[in-house]
């Protein structure tokens, strides 16, 4: 008997689960720290660029203002990874759209949601509905590009 179904596809969003959850481990001192450190690169970088004229005691005031959008912009684009994922696994399953696309927006939320409920036995984390709904879109964002790139290359095939 054939399996109906290819496993191997689910192996990048699989694993990218695991990196989400690994990251949903952290305390919240940690995550902090790490998410911190992000920001203070951005910081640093951004200034390299453009003139901004930040001096080194006003950097710390500034990656603090910039953290909890780094944070949920982290959100974001972990979830538009696990869309545009999940939907390729789904595509080489030859799951069809629109079925695909609400498929892989109901796993991206379902498990989005999941990992809240996980961060509640984290030290220091806690659930947020709020953060439901900024991986969801994230998610939906990376179904989107999915789409978009699958027809570029499309295009690009019959010429």
């Amino acid at each position: 008997m054939v399996n109906k179904y290819k496993v191997k596809p689910w192996i990048p969003a699989v694993v990218w689960m695991v990196f989400i959850f690994y990251l949903s481990s952290q305390p919240a001192v940690t995550s902090n720290e790490l998410s911190q450190g992000v920001t203070k690169i951005i910081v640093e970088i951004i200034g390299k660029i453009l003139p901004l004229n930040i001096e080194i005691s006003t950097v710390n005031d500034v990656v603090a203002q910039l953290n909890h959008y780094v944070r949920k912009f982290a959100h974001f684009f972990a979830y538009l990874i696990l869309g545009f994922l999940v939907l390729a696994a789904l595509k080489k399953n030859e799951v069809q759209n629109p079925k695909a696309f609400v498929l892989s927006l109901l796993v991206c939320f379902l498990y989005a949601s999941s990992d809240e409920i996980h961060q509640l036995f984290v030290l220091g984390r806690g659930c947020q509905f709020r953060d439901v709904m900024i991986d969801s879109g994230g998610a939906a964002f990376g179904i989107i590009l999915y789409n978009i790139s699958r027809k570029i290359s499309i295009k690009k095939l019959k010429q």
